[in-house]
């Protein structure tokens, strides 16, 4: 037999904005996977429309770089907690990860999360502290408190033996020691350094991939044994259709294969795969045959599902199914029953609805999608407001439209019969004259404060416990309180018992009265008591929220009224009326708005706030 390729596969994971995606970007580019001349974008990782826009990771994805004879799989790994089930089921494919935390912020809570996935796994990290040329950096109290993390999660003793990287990922460099990057000069203004994942001088990545091939033993030689192979995750082909992707951790796997299919209900089904892909660089490359170690992708098999495993046909043996953990907030998506329905969407029956959540269940694991006692309403799970919220992006962007109700927490019955409510962990950063206005917000939605803090420089640490009903429309007045200063992170802890009342938004809202034009006259005449979400000319409908109340209920206006023409009125008059610019809502800020009887109505082209009834009677008749 030919020697055995040497095979060792890394997940890069971290909290948010920690560098993830630019670290792969340097290994990529310090490799020679990109032509020389070939325009390269940052964060070449995130190829997804969302991704790309919001600078966030959503989706695991995987890539290979050469290094010396070995062969390193790279998959970087989200960031948010709400995509957490992304990270969950990565992780069995992976021999060890590299653990970024940034040199001022240090251990954040998705940091722990990530953490306590791979400790659980029994993989020995690698810790890299990012951005070692901050002004504020604190590299030697954050490893200290990188290494009390790791004992709060009851690390082994050679998982605490873990190898330290330093280095400024954004400039491809890795050192062993932080001394020995101080010739870098970043610099500022016009004399600033340019990004470039290429290496500066003699300094580059080189360190921490010696680091890889040294902490870490490539996949042993298993060739000979019957094939297994588990799938952890699926994309879909327009040509070739459903693709299962995962790690052989045995045998050898051949295009044109027999195999049989352990499923999750524990029948055994024969198969045949079509083709077989393994990963060169970015690149997704069709092979004859591919070895145990190496992370494929295979076709031909129409109904494979994640956490299934791929055998040889007289040696069918299950591994363990993947656990995702539970969802903790859920709401209904409905068809969109506003007099505006269908005039921009193409999908708008309650079947195009159930056919697109049942097309994301195949490759979302963290989603739950519930029948309601409605036909034209689902009842959709998921793992927070970011989670549901880009699912609804998405499906507004392939012309779905639907109305979609108030998030609400999923709540649980413990071994006594008590109620029991999902609570996260809250870290906020916000400047000192600030921090008497959070910490009261905070204790009215029934947090716990467990930790605070000066950071120096001006700034206050605050950690909270919160349950997550509190937390929810809270991030725009915290925006608001902080003037925009503070930042807030939050990570599910677990289910607490249940904590009492909670108030809700306290101010009305203004409804439409009738179908019309917004005029400036009207809205002249409302704004003095209203903060309005229109401007004029927009198309409104009757029981459509144009406005939030100064007071705390709701009001019916009308928008449209027009200036009756007279004798005695100055023609140019209108010109002069000075109006507010109205408030603009994001999906995340109008699902956060929202109270329990009204809906946001999502369209391709537009994202509008309306009571679940529209006519005023109804309305009274619902109260009563």
């Amino acid at each position: 037999m030919k020697e055995k390729e040497k095979i060792i596969n890394i997940a890069v994971i971290a909290h948010v904005d920690a560098g993830k995606s630019t670290l792969v970007d340097a290994l990529l580019a310090q490799s020679h996977v990109f032509r020389d001349n070939e325009q390269v974008v940052d964060c070449v990782m995130d190829s997804d429309a969302i991704e790309r826009e919001r600078g966030i990771t959503i989706y695991s994805k995987n890539c290979s770089i050469m290094y010396k004879d070995y062969k390193i799989n790279i998959v970087d790994t989200p960031g948010h907690a709400d995509f957490s089930s992304e990270v969950e089921r990565i992780m069995k494919t992976v021999d060890t990860v590299i653990l970024l935390v940034d040199s001022s912020e240090g251990p954040m809570p998705q940091t722990r999360f990530v953490l306590n996935k791979s400790l659980e796994q029994g993989l020995n990290p690698i810790l890299f502290i990012n951005k070692i040329d901050k002004k504020d950096a604190r590299i030697d109290e954050v490893v200290d408190e990188v290494y009390e993390l790791f004992m709060d999660l009851e690390a082994n003793d050679d998982q605490l033996d873990f190898p330290i990287l330093y280095g400024i990922a954004r400039q491809g460099i890795a050192v062993r020691e932080p001394s020995d990057a101080d010739e870098v000069v970043i610099g500022e203004g016009a004399g600033k350094i340019k990004k470039s994942p290429k290496g500066y001088g003699d300094l580059n990545i080189e360190p921490l991939l010696e680091t890889i091939v040294n902490h870490v033993d490539p996949f042993p030689d298993k060739r000979e044994e019957p094939l297994q192979l588990q799938i952890c995750s699926l994309a879909y082909d327009d040509y070739i259709g459903r693709l299962g992707i995962g790690r052989i951790t045995r045998g050898t796997l051949k295009e044109a294969q027999q195999v049989a299919v352990c499923k999750e209900d524990g029948t055994v089904s024969k198969n045949k795969i079509n083709q077989v892909f393994v990963y060169r660089g970015l690149q997704r490359m069709p092979v004859a045959e591919a070895e145990c170690g190496d992370i494929v992708v295979v076709s031909g098999i129409s109904d494979i599902s994640i956490g299934e495993t791929i055998c040889a046909p007289d040696h069918p043996e299950a591994m363990e199914m993947i656990n995702i953990e539970e969802p903790t907030l859920s709401m209904n998506f409905m068809v969109n029953s506003s007099p505006f329905a269908g005039q921009s969407g193409k999908y708008v029956t309650s079947r195009h609805i159930r056919e697109r959540l049942d097309k994301e269940l195949e490759v979302n694991v963290g989603l739950v999608v519930e029948e309601t006692d409605s036909t034209d309403s689902f009842k959709v799970s998921g793992r927070g407001e970011l989670h549901l919220s880009i699912l609804i992006e998405n499906m507004r962007r392939e012309g779905y439209e639907l109305g979609v109700s108030k998030p609400e927490v999923i709540f649980k019955t413990g071994e006594n019969g008590e109620k029991l409510e999902p609570v996260e962990e809250v870290v906020i950063s916000v400047p000192d004259e600030y921090s008497g206005t959070v910490i009261s917000k905070l204790n009215i939605r029934k947090g716990m404060m467990t930790q605070m803090m000066s950071e120096g420089n001006g700034y206050s640490r605050i950690e909270y416990l919160a349950p997550t009903r509190g937390l929810m429309g809270y991030r725009s007045e915290f925006i608001n309180d902080t003037h925009g200063e503070g930042t807030m992170v939050r990570r599910f802890e677990g289910f607490e018992p249940y904590k009492g009342e909670i108030p809700q938004r306290v101010n009305g809202v203004a409804i439409a009265q009738e179908e019309g034009n917004c005029t400036p006259y009207a809205i002249f005449n409302i704004q003095e008591r209203v903060q309005m979400f229109v401007e004029p000319g927009t198309h409104v409908y009757e029981g459509m929220i144009v406005g939030m109340n100064a007071r705390n209920d709701d009001m019916v206006v009308n928008p449209c009224k027009a200036k009756r023409v007279s004798n005695m009125r100055a023609a140019g008059s209108d010109d002069t009326i000075k109006l507010t610019p109205p408030r603009v809502f994001s999906l995340e800020e109008a699902l956060e708005f929202i109270n329990d009887d009204e809906l946001v109505e999502v369209t391709p082209d537009d994202i509008r706030l309306r009571k679940k009834y529209l006519n005023e009677l109804e309305r009274r008749r619902a109260n009563r």
